[in-house]
């Protein structure tokens, strides 16, 4: 499993790394409304900020993988470990804005970073280990972050739907959930939560946010059941939805910062399994259409996308990191095939070519498969995994050696810069990845190709569960609509007004 060497925080004395240790414990301890300080949560990739936007998105991965295959985490043993994971990082998320008010005021948007190209000892310029972190962490709060918002709000009512065996906790998520998306929809002027922030945008920069009102308000449907949710998620008169049927290679693939063909699947799933009818008819089956599409696009036979020729499909053209939008490619490939096989569809038409769920179960296979080693290199992606894989992975816990020595801002970099292999081993990280031309740079400082990113290890839990053959193929059908009421009323609500 993943994350654990990500964490942040007071650590549990169980935590099954022994390099790892308690840090961050002053994070946020200057803010007068957060009692404790922002303590916990998930440092990401080689640095130790913590960047509340992808970790968000990662917990909302788990969450749905979660959601999806419960039976297949309980099959291998890693049910109970992936709830605290998830926990972990929504523990946190609620204590990084006001979620007893009915519309909060602010959201604390990311601990620690730096601003870009400053030479000020920071996360970024600086080589030491969380726990030994000396320096400046500046908290940002953004007053109008409806992504952010929204991405907080898809995460906590997707854990509460996990959750749902523990209805006190379950209920705190949803009603965080509710008072995180009045803040995205209600809390003020609609601008993306990193513009013009020196210190998020260079690193996790948001390009729109309506992606995020489809995703967080399909979660928050299926965790309560409140038609205004499902209303919003499918009136065409918000931008983001009417974008949906315009499918292109900039929207067809997910990622942190593109929730759409997820939001899309979700509402897919909506259609197949409950079938709602009236109000909704109309939008679902053009996302059912578009994500049809979408699926298509994985496809070589179409070259929607360029594929390297060891058979990657390159998804962000050719930039760098590609294995975390592969990953998420694979589970949304996976999830509709056992989609439609759930529901006795036995395939899809991609223009007058008629293609099997197993097609894209295929697809998802080979993807994982090239990750794992399958590829012109024979190198293994996921550290530890496998004879040859990464030895020199861009993360500072892992490259400096576990021997009690405190080494300073520039001390560190001694690690950073040695050719010998990182003394500590992220046993299940997935690295960037290699490049178009399938080649790899086994460098620390060559952070594309060796750097490992939450958002993308969260990808790859879900994708590798859902490919697991471990208590068979196949969803559960019901846990995900478990906060659905029955769909049989005789007048349905009309879709509500949207306010631009």
């Amino acid at each position: 499993m993943i994350v654990m060497m990500y964490v942040a925080g007071r650590l549990p004395k169980d935590n099954g790394i022994p390099w790892r240790r308690n840090s961050g414990l002053k994070d946020g301890s200057d803010l007068t409304d957060v009692k404790g300080g922002l303590v916990g949560g998930y440092y990401d990739s080689g640095e130790n900020t913590k960047f509340h936007f992808p970790m968000a998105f990662a917990m909302t991965m788990l969450s749905w993988s979660v959601i999806e295959y419960p039976h297949k985490y309980r099959a291998i043993n890693e049910y109970g470990h992936v709830r605290e994971l998830i926990k972990w990082g929504t523990d946190y998320l609620l204590l990084t804005f006001n979620n007893s008010a009915t519309i909060p005021t602010k959201v604390y948007s990311q601990v620690g970073g730096a601003q870009f190209n400053s030479t000020i000892p920071s996360d970024m310029t600086c080589w030491e280990r969380p726990e030994d972190m000396d320096y400046e962490r500046p908290v940002q709060t953004t007053v109008a972050g409806p992504d952010l918002g929204g991405e907080m709000a898809a995460a906590l009512a997707a854990a509460s739907i996990v959750f749902k065996d523990d209805p006190s906790y379950s209920n705190k998520l949803i009603k965080g959930a509710k008072a995180a998306f009045a803040f995205a929809r209600d809390g003020g002027k609609r601008a993306p939560y990193s513009r013009g922030n020196p210190w998020i945008a260079p690193y996790y920069n948001s390009t729109g946010y309506y992606d995020e009102y489809m995703w967080g308000a399909t979660w928050l449907y299926y965790a309560t059941g409140n038609a205004s949710y499902s209303a919003l998620a499918t009136n065409p008169g918000v931008p983001t939805n009417a974008k949906a049927f315009r499918m292109n290679t900039n929207t067809s693939y997910m990622s942190w910062d593109n929730k759409l063909p997820g939001a899309m699947l979700l509402l897919t799933r909506f259609r197949m399994f409950l079938n709602p009818g009236y109000p909704y008819e109309r939008t679902l089956i053009q996302y059912h259409n578009v994500t049809g599409l979408n699926m298509c696009s994985y496809l070589q036979e179409f070259s929607v996308y360029n594929w390297t020729q060891g058979g990657l499909i390159a998804l962000n053209n050719g930039g760098p990191k590609p294995l975390q939008y592969v990953v998420n490619a694979a589970f949304l490939a996976n999830l509709y095939a056992d989609y439609m096989n759930a529901t006795g569809v036995p395939g899809w038409y991609c223009g007058s070519y008629f293609f099997s769920s197993s097609t894209l179960r295929n697809f998802a296979t080979s993807q994982i498969d090239y990750i794992l080693g399958k590829n012109p290199l024979h190198m293994s992606y996921v550290v530890g995994f496998g004879d040859k894989y990464p030895k020199h992975v861009h993360h500072r816990a892992a490259s400096i050696p576990n021997n009690r020595v405190r080494y300073s801002c520039t001390g560190g970099r001694r690690w950073r810069d040695s050719p010998n292999p990182n003394p500590n081993i992220l046993v299940g990280a997935m690295v960037g990845g290699p490049n178009k031309l399938d080649k790899f740079k086994d460098d620390r400082k060559l952070d594309r190709y060796t750097e490992p990113t939450l958002a993308g290890n969260a990808g790859l839990v879900a994708a590798l569960v859902s490919l697991t053959k471990t208590a068979g193929f196949g969803v559960n059908r019901n846990l995900i609509f478990s906060g659905v009421p029955p769909l049989y009323t005789p007048s349905p609500p009309p879709p509500a007004p949207w306010k631009p």
